[in-house]
């Protein structure tokens, strides 16, 4: 994701530099990143060191502080400590151990864990067994399906059609994709996510271009991007989607 995110600058011109700053703005004085109510947290962190690594910025020297306060993990929940294991890999520092409590909070059945933890493995040096790839969720999402697509390919599986035409389904006329067949309204994850996994697919969304760049400009606040038509706050983690989108619309 890093590496497509990388080419949002062709697209943001002058809207770099304050995206820059907001990624900037969001690290507390004990170098993590502010989630919603303002305090640090592993997983905006992550989305802020990301984006900031995309648009070519240094980030604060403090992080290696805030990332050394969790030690090895062994208070952590799976998603915090594979968030843990991609700020090492973002800081090339010398991380800690991590893999065998990846391994050991790793839910099989869920494809959210199994996205995170495949990566956080491979973060940590690991090459990960492949699984079979199920969505046991009651209702699919389309960052669900976007995770398990790309995982998917990672794995050198092949993705049905029809999982590829249902995403392709969730498109918004009018830009950017529903997380849901019901839902009311597009959002950045669900647009993100879909870009990426498509484009894993080597699916052409070329006609989605314009709209969707459209539609990612109605989320912007003039320093940063919101997750949809009725958020009016944004975060490190939506701005990181943003650039990822973008990234995947400047090679359409």
């Amino acid at each position: 994701m890093l590496q497509v995110a990388r080419l949002a600058p062709n697209l943001l011109q002058d809207a770099a530099e304050p995206l820059a700053e907001f990624f900037l703005s969001q690290f507390n004085e004990d170098g993590g990143a502010a989630n919603r109510a303002g305090q640090s947290d592993l997983y905006y962190t992550v989305f802020a060191l990301e984006g900031l690594i995309a648009l070519q910025v240094e980030f604060p020297t403090k992080v290696s502080h805030f990332l050394e306060t969790f030690g090895d993990g062994d208070k952590l929940d799976l998603v915090h400590l594979c968030c843990l294991a991609r700020c090492w890999a973002n800081l090339k520092g010398d991380a800690p151990r991590l893999d065998r409590r990846i391994e050991a909070l790793w839910d099989r059945e869920s494809v959210y864990h199994s996205f995170l933890a495949w990566g956080a493995l491979q973060d940590q040096g690991k090459r990960p067994r492949p699984i079979e790839v199920r969505d046991s969720s009651p209702v699919r999402t389309t960052p669900t399906t976007a995770a398990a697509m790309t995982l998917q390919r990672q794995m050198h599986q092949t993705v049905p059609s029809e999982i590829v035409q249902w995403l392709l389904a969730r498109a918004h006329p009018e830009g950017g994709f529903f997380a849901t067949e019901g839902a009311p309204m597009p959002d950045l994850l669900s647009t993100a996510t879909a870009l990426h996994a498509l484009s894993g697919q080597q699916v052409s969304f070329a006609h989605l271009k314009e709209p969707t760049l459209d539609f990612l400009d109605t989320l912007w606040t003039g320093r940063a991007f919101c997750g949809n038509w009725a958020d009016d706050e944004p975060d490190c983690e939506y701005t990181y989607y943003a650039l990822l989108a973008m990234g995947h619309l400047s090679l359409a």
